[in-house]
C-alpha cells in the first residue's frame, strides 16, 4: 500500500500483512480475522486513512461493543490520523440527542456503540449517506439481533458509497455462524491470518502453554455426589412425563425445554405435565450450577448460593430443593466446612504460582481470569494475605453492592499498565478488546467451554514479547470438559477459517 497523507508515519509502522489485508479492505466489503495482539486496529486505521483520502467529504463510523472500547479506538485514531481533533467524535447515550445531532454535523470520525447509533437512526438524527466507511470491531457479535446487523442494514440502504470492514480475532467454531457473521456484513471477502502464515510468523511471540490438574477434596466429592443423585432424579422424572429423551442434556436444552414448556402452559392452564416439567427444569438448572460451584469455585461460593436461595426461597421449585434429603445433606457439609474456612485447592495453588512468577520477576504483570465475582473476591482476598499487589477488574452493574463506574475502570487499567501492582484479577470485561499493555502471565482460574471467550483471554500475553498461558484445571470436573471443549472447538474454527480463506483465494484466481 502506498504511503497516506492522513497516517502520521512517526507514530505507526504498518506491518506487511496489514497493509496487504487494507489493500483489500479498501475495494471490498471484508472480514478480517487477526489472532488477538496482531494489530486489527492498525488495519481499521489504515482502511480508513485511505477511504478518507478517496472521498474527501465524507465521513467515517466505527462501532464497538462497550464503552471503554469505543473510546480506546478513539484515543488511537485521534493519535495516528493527521486530522484536527474536533473531527474526531465519541458518542454516547448519556449526550443528549440534540446535541448529537450537531456533532453529527460538525465531526467527521466516529467512534460509537451500535446502541447508540441505531437508535438515532430509527429516530432520524443520524444520516449515513455520506459515510464512506463502516467499521465494526469484534464482528463475531453480528449475529441474531444484535445491534450491528440494524446499523449494517441502515448503512447499506443510506450510503452513497459503502464500504463495511468486521474485525474479530475468533468468529466461533461453527461454519454456519461464520457464515452468519459473513453475510450480515455483506462481506464479499475474508481476510484471515494465523500464526502460521508466512507474513505473520516473523511478529508471532513464544507463548508457553501450562496445565496444571488438581484433584477434588473427598469432602467436596461426597458433596458433589449428593447434588448429583438430587440433579439425575429430577432429569429421571423429566424422562417419565416424556419432556426428556435422555439424561445427557445440556444447560441450552434445558433452557429451550423450560421455553417450550411455558408456551404450552401458557396455552393451557390445566396442562398439569407442562407446569411440573417446568418445575422440575427450574429445579435441574438450579441444582446443576451448585455442582459447578462445589466442582470449579469451592465451598464459600456453594455455601453462599445454598444460603441465598434458602432466603428468597419463594418459588415451588425452591422450595422443593431445599426439601430434598440430598441437598439438606449437602448443604449441612457445605456449612461445616464453610466455618472450617476451607478453601478450593486452587486457591493455594494459586498463590504458589503468582508467588513464583513474581519471585522470577520482580515486576511481573500478571491476568488471572476468573467466571464468578464472589471467586475474584476470594483470590483478591487471599492474595493479599500473601502480600501481592492486586486490583480485582469487574463489571459496573452492581452486585452485592459492588461495581466499578468506567473512570474507575480506566485509572486500574492505567496503574497496571504503569506496573503499579502485579495482578489484575478480572472478569469476562478482561476479555474482549480493552487496552491492556503486553502481560507476562495469563491464567485461567476456571475453564471456559467458549473458544471465543478462551482465545480472547489467552491474547493478552505474547503480543510484543514472549508469554506464559496456565490453565488451573479440577480432574474429571466442568474445568476440565469445558477446557478440551474450548480446545476442540478452537481447532475446528482454525480448520474452517483455512478453508474459507482458501475458497477466497480460488476466488481471484478464477
Amino acid at each position: 500500500m502506498k504511503k497516506l497523507n492522513l497516517l502520521d508515519y512517526t507514530e505507526i509502522e504498518p506491518r506487511i500483512y496489514q497493509e496487504n489485508i487494507a489493500a483489500t479492505a479498501v475495494k471490498n466489503n471484508t472480514l478480517c480475522i487477526l489472532p488477538t495482539g496482531m494489530g486489527k486496529s492498525y488495519v481499521a486505521i489504515l482502511t480508513a486513512a485511505k477511504r478518507l483520502e478517496d472521498y474527501p467529504n465524507s465521513k467515517f463510523l466505527m462501532v464497538a461493543p462497550t464503552r471503554p472500547l469505543v473510546n480506546q479506538h478513539y484515543k488511537l485514531f485521534k493519535k495516528l490520523l493527521i486530522l484536527k481533533d474536533d473531527l474526531f467524535v465519541v458518542l454516547t447515550g448519556k449526550i443528549r440527542p440534540e446535541d448529537r445531532k450537531m456533532l453529527y454535523s460538525k465531526g467527521r470520525l466516529f467512534f460509537a456503540t451500535p446502541q447508540t447509533i441505531r437508535n438515532d437512526l430509527k429516530n432520524g438524527i443520524l444520516d449515513l449517506r455520506d459515510f464512506s466507511l463502516l467499521i465494526i470491531d469484534e464482528c463475531h457479535r453480528s449475529v441474531k439481533k444484535y445491534a450491528y446487523n440494524r446499523v449494517i442494514d441502515y448503512y447499506i440502504k443510506e450510503a452513497k458509497n459503502p464500504l463495511i470492514l468486521g474485525l474479530t480475532a475468533s468468529p466461533g467454531g461453527i461454519r454456519h455462524k461464520i457464515e452468519e457473521v459473513k453475510k450480515n456484513l455483506h462481506a464479499d471477502v475474508i481476510e484471515v491470518r494465523t500464526e502460521k502464515d508466512e507474513d505473520v510468523k516473523p511478529y508471532i511471540q513464544d507463548v508457553k502453554t501450562e496445565k496444571i490438574f488438581i484433584e477434588l477434596p473427598d469432602e467436596f466429592k461426597q458433596i458433589r455426589k449428593n447434588l448429583i443423585e438430587a440433579y439425575n432424579s429430577r432429569l429421571e422424572e423429566l424422562i417419565r412425563i416424556r419432556a426428556l429423551n435422555s439424561t445427557k442434556v445440556y444447560k441450552k436444552d434445558l433452557l429451550d425445554l423450560q421455553k417450550k414448556l411455558a408456551i404450552s402452559y401458557n396455552k393451557n392452564r390445566d396442562n398439569f405435565m407442562a407446569a411440573k416439567g417446568m418445575s422440575l427444569c427450574a429445579q435441574v438448572i438450579k441444582i446443576e450450577h451448585a455442582i459447578g460451584l462445589i466442582e470449579t469455585q469451592g465451598i464459600n461460593q456453594l455455601y453462599r448460593y445454598l444460603n441465598e436461595m434458602a432466603k428468597t426461597s419463594t418459588s415451588m421449585a425452591t422450595k422443593r430443593i431445599l426439601s430434598d434429603p440430598r441437598i439438606i445433606m449437602a448443604a449441612t457439609k457445605a456449612k461445616r466446612l464453610y466455618e472450617q474456612g476451607i478453601e478450593h485447592p486452587k486457591l493455594e495453588k494459586l498463590i504458589e504460582i503468582v508467588n513464583q512468577e513474581i519471585k522470577n520477576k520482580k515486576n511481573c504483570k500478571i491476568i488471572i481470569f476468573a467466571n464468578y465475582r464472589s471467586t475474584i473476591e476470594r483470590i483478591v482476598k487471599a492474595l493479599k494475605k500473601n502480600n501481592i499487589e492486586v486490583r480485582e477488574f469487574i463489571g459496573q452493574a452492581k452486585k452485592y453492592g459492588k461495581g466499578l463506574s468506567q473512570k474507575e475502570q480506566i485509572q486500574i487499567l492505567n496503574e497496571f499498565n504503569y506496573e503499579l501492582f502485579n495482578v489484575l484479577v478480572s472478569t469476562s470485561i478482561g476479555e474482549e478488546g480493552l487496552s491492556i499493555n503486553e502481560v507476562d502471565v495469563v491464567i485461567f482460574y476456571d475453564s471456559v467451554a467458549s473458544e471465543i471467550r478462551k482465545i480472547q483471554r489467552a491474547g493478552r500475553t505474547g503480543r510484543t514479547k514472549p508469554g506464559k498461558i496456565i490453565f488451573l484445571i479440577t480432574k474429571d470436573t466442568r474445568d476440565e470438559w469445558y477446557f478440551w471443549s474450548a480446545y476442540h472447538k478452537e481447532k475446528r474454527m482454525k480448520y474452517i477459517l483455512k478453508d474459507l480463506q482458501n475458497k477466497n483465494l480460488n476466488d481471484y484466481v478464477n
